[in-house]
């Protein structure tokens, strides 16, 4: 084997490539080792190109079981359908490689990432996005730059360049950048919560003080996020300058294939330019969406009629290609040299919002935003600890549970399209994906139980990703869930000509489609909790990132305004559960659970209610749908726990006390002492003869004379009379 085993290590990551060893048919492949993490990154090409014009890259990231030394769990003893993280991760390094491509490349190429053994301090994803980079690179795909992940922590010394994940988790910050060279090509980011123990007030058991928690959002002020994107873009700079210097030499000839021409036909364009300009430039300020799209086609359709009475003969396609390049243009220029958008906005003026919360009569919390023509019904339903979803990280040995789920659905009608509604997608789960980092931060975390939110998109056109984010922090209050803070979203864009450029706020869709940027942003008053970012141009200064990040930060703060507003006016939903949260002395808890839980059962059938028990701090939560019952299932426990404390009696041995029958079971019966404790009264101690079955002698509740026999601890053994006679 001519093997090339190539150690890098740089910005506090040490990571092993080796090239030739594995998987030599595949267009390029790579061994990457980091740590105990071995992952096998592989490239693939179809050498012959599809028809549409998009370039067909499949990229998935896989985690095997036995990586982490396990068995999958369930029937199926196999790896089935991939998990969400598998799904997230796949879609950073899809978002993060195919701007390497050349524009025209249309050929189908499969980029595979393997997890063939796990570390738990390892960055998967960062390693992952290491190894496909690699592969890509050294591949004989035609790609010459290469890639680097960064990712970013902050605890209380400062900002920490690509932590382990231990550090990562017990700190504030989770920024991940990816570029190349100076280029920044995507940046996510979420916030972390820290809990809080406040110093308990008061000493008496008995009174059983609230211990207080809160935690702190950590939003992250927009001076401190440029300070760490500028120190990841210095370290993406270093790896991706070492990385193409080290694997240049490994790099396989680029296979000679046709690139598509991607420049619309000259004459077209100066023809639609002379002929048609005024009527692109109405399609294009068409307010509606669906309307812009008829008022283009039917531009086309003049543009060739127009051609085939001049005697010429153009192909649709050719056409459409034009008249695509040219109402860019027509966007881009009307924005730039005339301050002007499509729908006639400022650069920096949101859409209309209107906010209508519990609209739903039989759900927990509901609420329907509207920012233009993006309209969100966001619905919030609770449950208790046991609704939690589980799941497994291959970094862990233990299965994890979810306790805020963001459930995103986008169905085709959103945007008119005649599609079957079926399973969420990659980009549903990264939508779901960004407004949960967005909201999960201001939770409090006092509540206990679980909380899911369901996104419903009815209409599109601009990000409802983060009308999912500002209808979803309004649904939560509607649900009343004690949130720290409301959290608004919002989408910037950037049109980029030479040294002229425009920030956008609120884009729509055909800002996205022409535009150079897709930023998304989500906070509080006090700063950001969660952001995404899609560069399309070669690279941002930090200057503009901090124009942008200023606008962004003037329109949160209006919609949140609004938000506020909307939050005063919520009337709470009549299906709301009831939920009572108190504390009792902690060695109490042993009677409201009774013995073998007889005692916590008899109440949950009684009241209908589910109780949960924190036996060390003495906290009991009661939820239940009918109020009343909740309230009653509280007085009984309190009744309980308050009652006075029962002293054992010592008994004489071989005296006689009168007792009551308290249950009679097939080995004996429990007599109730006359100090209220129970006694086991054995069935061979009934009589000198042989009884088979108590039943016949006695009845629950009947008067009994019996003798101790012998007393251990609370343990007392008992005998009847007649057992003497």
């Amino acid at each position: 084997m001519n093997e090339t085993i190539i150690e890098i290590e740089r910005s506090n990551i040490k990571g092993s490539y080796t090239f030739d060893k594995v998987a030599k048919q595949a267009s390029g492949a790579v061994l990457y080792k980091q740590g105990d993490a071995v992952l096998l990154a592989t490239v693939a090409i179809d050498e012959t190109a599809v028809e549409e014009n998009f370039l067909p890259l499949t990229v998935q990231y896989i985690e095997k079981s036995y990586a982490a030394a396990k068995i999958p769990g369930g029937f199926i003893k196999r790896e089935t359908k991939p998990g969400d993280f598998e799904t997230l991760t796949s879609r950073i390094i899809d978002r993060s490689l195919r701007p390497l491509f050349p524009k025209g490349f249309y050929y189908p190429v499969s980029i595979a990432v393997t997890v063939l053994s796990s570390d738990s301090e390892v960055d998967m994803q960062v390693a992952a996005l290491h190894a496909a980079s690699a592969a890509l690179f050294v591949s004989d795909t035609p790609v010459s730059k290469s890639i680097a992940a960064v990712r970013i922590g902050r605890d209380s010394s400062g900002l920490l360049l690509n932590p382990g994940n231990t550090a990562l988790e017990e700190g504030t910050l989770d920024l991940l950048v990816v570029g190349s060279g100076d280029d920044i090509l995507m940046i996510e980011m979420r916030t972390l919560a820290s809990e809080i123990m406040d110093d308990v007030i008061g000493s008496a058991i008995a009174e059983m003080p609230i211990v207080l928690e809160h935690h702190e959002c950590n939003e992250l002020e927009e001076e401190t996020l440029l300070e760490a994107v500028g120190m990841a873009q210095a370290a993406i700079s270093d790896l991706t300058s070492i990385y193409q210097e080290r694997f240049a030499p490994l790099q396989r000839e680029a296979l000679t294939l046709t690139v598509a021409k991607t420049e619309a036909d000259t004459a077209l364009y100066s023809y639609i330019t002379s002929h048609f300009k005024a009527e692109v430039e109405a399609a294009v300020q068409s307010m509606a969406k669906s309307e812009r799209s008829t008022a283009l086609k039917k531009v086309r359709s003049a543009i060739m009629e127009a051609k085939a009475q001049a005697g010429e003969t153009v192909e649709k396609e050719a056409v459409s290609q034009a008249l695509e390049a040219y109402k860019r243009t027509v966007v881009r220029d009307l924005i730039l040299e005339q301050d002007i958008r499509a729908d006639g906005r400022a650069l920096d003026e949101v859409r209309p919002i209107t906010i209508e919360t519990n609209l739903l009569p039989s759900v927990h919390g509901s609420c329907l935003f509207t920012r233009g023509q993006t309209q969100a019904l966001v619905a919030a339903t609770l449950g208790d600890s046991r609704d939690a979803q589980s799941y497994e990280l291959i970094t862990d040995k233990e299965s994890r549970y979810e306790r805020f789920m963001v459930h995103y659905n986008f169905p085709g009608y959103a945007v008119g399209e005649a599609s079957f509604i079926g399973a969420p997608g990659r980009r549903e789960l990264g939508h779901g994906n960004l407004a949960k980092r967005a909201l999960e931060p201001t939770i409090d975390v006092r509540h206990d139980g679980t909380i899911r939110l369901v996104s419903e998109v009815l209409e599109s056109n601009g990000s409802s990703s983060m009308a999912t984010v500002c209808g979803g922090s309004l649904a939560l209050r509607a649900a009343d869930v004690q949130t720290q803070k409301l959290v608004s979203g919002i989408a910037m864009g950037l049109v980029m000509e030479g040294e002229k450029y425009a920030i956008l706020s609120d884009i729509m869709g055909l800002e996205d489609h022409d535009g150079d940027m897709d930023f998304k942003i989500t906070g509080t008053a006090d700063g950001i909790t969660a952001m995404q970012m899609d560069i399309k141009l070669g690279g941002l200064a930090l200057s503009i990132l901090r124009e942008a990040l200023m606008q962004a930060k003037k329109g949160r703060l209006y919609i949140l305004s609004l938000m506020e507003e909307a939050a005063e006016e919520i009337t709470p939903s009549g299906a709301l559960p009831s939920v009572e949260f108190f504390h009792i002395d902690p060695s109490k808890i042993v009677d409201i659970i009774g013995k073998a839980g007889a005692t916590i059962r008899e109440i949950i059938e009684k009241f209908g209610v589910t109780i949960d028990l924190d036996r060390d701090a003495g906290g009991v939560k009661v939820a239940g749908s009918d109020k009343e019952k909740v309230a009653a299932a509280k007085e009984h426990i309190t009744s309980i726990a308050s009652a006075p404390v029962k002293k054992q009696m010592q008994y004489t041995i071989g005296e006689t006390y009168q007792g009551k029958v308290k249950k009679i079971v097939d080995f004996g019966m429990f007599v109730e002492m006359p100090d209220g404790f129970d006694a086991l009264l054995h069935i061979s101690k009934v009589r000198k003869e042989r009884v088979n079955t108590l039943q016949e002698l006695y009845n629950e509740g009947d008067e009994i004379a019996v003798v101790v026999l012998e007393q251990k601890g609370k343990k007392v053994e008992l005998a009847t009379e007649e057992y003497f006679l």
